[in-house]
């Protein structure tokens, strides 16, 4: 049997990892769309140290009607463009887009998006990061099996309040600038 080589794999959440999340309201348009300072330049780091990023994000303004699965299109095309001009690579990326209060398998804290990305790319679970910044973002990365990283923007400084013993981060950061570094320096070990 031929064993496959592993994907050097990155999972984060968009909003609040990547780029701001007003608390409150959704990123509905390009225009709302802002990379969280140091973000492109962590991406950059991971990208050079052979890293793909795979972005898993909720997005129930799409379910609930409150901006169109077309914007959602035109934000993620800018947002890669805009990483791909700063020498970042998106390997994918996996939205949930059903409402807050729908029953579905993809919405954090369920881990159907991890599932897929599974199915589409080989990455060993036990050594591969997700940094978010909700408590659903680490149960989920839990379940799963990965190794989670929790940073205190976006929704941070509120949801950390949250872990409890069986959903806890392994270490929580300011930002996804320094949790990037933890991961480069976890990277050779």
């Amino acid at each position: 049997m031929n064993a496959q080589k592993f994907e050097k794999i990155i999972f984060l959440d968009r909003d609040g990892v990547i780029n701001e999340d007003p608390i409150g309201d959704y990123v509905k348009t390009w225009e709302d769309f802002r990379f969280i300072p140091g973000a492109l330049d962590a991406l950059q780091e991971l990208t050079g140290a052979g890293f793909k990023t795979v972005i898993i994000s909720s997005q129930a303004g799409i379910g609930d009607r409150v901006y169109s699965e077309q914007a959602l299109n035109d934000i993620t095309d800018k947002m890669l463009a805009e990483c791909k001009k700063n020498g970042v690579v998106i390997r994918n990326v996996y939205y949930c887009l059903h409402g807050k209060n729908a029953d579905c398998d993809c919405r954090k804290p369920k881990t159907g998006l991890f599932e897929q990305a599974e199915r589409e790319m080989r990455f060993d679970r036990n050594n591969t990061f997700f940094i978010g910044d909700k408590f659903t973002d680490v149960e989920a990365g839990n379940r799963f099996g990965l190794r989670c990283l929790f940073v205190l923007t976006g929704h941070g400084q509120n949801d950390r309040q949250k872990f409890n013993q069986t959903h806890k981060p392994e270490r929580i950061f300011p930002s996804i600038a320094e949790a990037a570094r933890y991961v480069l320096g976890q990277a050779g070990k």
